[in-house]
């Protein structure tokens, strides 16, 4: 059966972590380690690995290419802090800024049924491929959490895979929404599988109706991320969302990333914080640094 591959798959990557213990490694780690990693060229590099978010219900044309020229401004103005890594915005904006966009920033759209997830795979795919061909580089979808939880991880491995082949050249962000999964054994299952279906990146959250990012939460998938790149070779990134407000919370997520990953993983290529805050408040520390 089917099935079988993807239950063998998960046994190849046994998780035998408790919550407590992955709280317990994550405050010595950040302890240890944040203090040091503090500085204004980390500020700076941190600024360059956001992807620039406006995700509302309210966003009109006018409104994301304005939001689009904000960007465009900002190129090359400050020579000791890069641009920010892409613009993030609903698949139907993604004409709307490749038109208005001039700066060397990505376009990334989330798609598939974002937020829920919950429609026909054929529209995941459909949305998908639409918004590549309209100039996305990037493409964020939510993995099909009620089949997870009900453990149908054929039905919703081959999804993933079709949205995969959908997005041809564009790399495929797989958003867990870990604050659903909530347990470290679940995150760290559904990164797995996800690795296995062609994900380039995973991503904490939507930072729509769950809790968002927890540095738990990214020291699991960078876990994750490691034992997949040691068996296979093959390097996925890792991106947090939903909640990254502060200079403090981006850098507890660097720190994360450079113990667990490497220092070849501290590229905006396999680092991103997706925000909508974020941007002023690390140009502010950066102003004072």
């Amino acid at each position: 059966m089917e099935e079988e591959k993807y239950l063998s798959t998960l046994k190849a990557y046994p998780f035998t972590l408790t919550d407590e213990q992955v709280t317990e490694k994550v405050n010595s780690l950040l302890a240890d380690k944040r203090a040091t990693d503090k500085s204004r060229e980390v500020y700076s590099f941190l600024y360059g690995c956001i992807d620039l978010t406006t995700l509302n219900s309210t966003d009109t044309r006018e409104g994301v290419w304005q939001f689009t020229e904000r960007v465009n401004s900002f190129e090359g103005s400050r020579p000791d802090t890069p641009n920010v890594a892409a613009i993030c915005v609903y698949p139907n904006f993604a004409h709307t800024v490749k038109e208005a966009l001039t700066a060397d920033v990505r376009i990334a759209c989330v798609s598939a049924g974002f937020p829920s997830s919950q429609t026909f795979s054929e529209v995941k795919v459909a949305e998908t491929a639409l918004a590549v061909a309209d100039g996305a580089d990037e493409i964020d979808v939510v993995i099909n959490l009620g089949l997870f939880l009900g453990e149908e991880y054929e039905e919703m491995c081959e999804e993933l895979s079709e949205i995969k082949e959908a997005c041809r050249q564009a790399t495929l962000k797989v958003i867990l929404e870990t604050g659903a999964l909530k347990s470290a054994a679940h995150i760290y299952r559904a990164s797995i599988l996800s690795l296995y279906s062609g994900g380039d990146f995973l991503k904490t959250s939507t930072g729509k109706g769950y809790p968002g990012a927890t540095p738990e939460a990214a020291y699991v998938m960078c876990q994750a991320i490691s034992d997949y790149h040691r068996k296979t070779g093959r390097k996925a990134g890792l991106k947090v969302s939903g909640g990254v407000a502060t200079p403090e919370d981006a850098l507890s997520y660097y720190t994360i990333v450079r113990e667990i990953l490497g220092e070849e993983w501290c590229n905006n290529s396999l680092f991103r914080v997706g925000a909508s805050r974020l941007a002023d408040a690390l140009l502010a520390e950066i102003d004072k640094s």
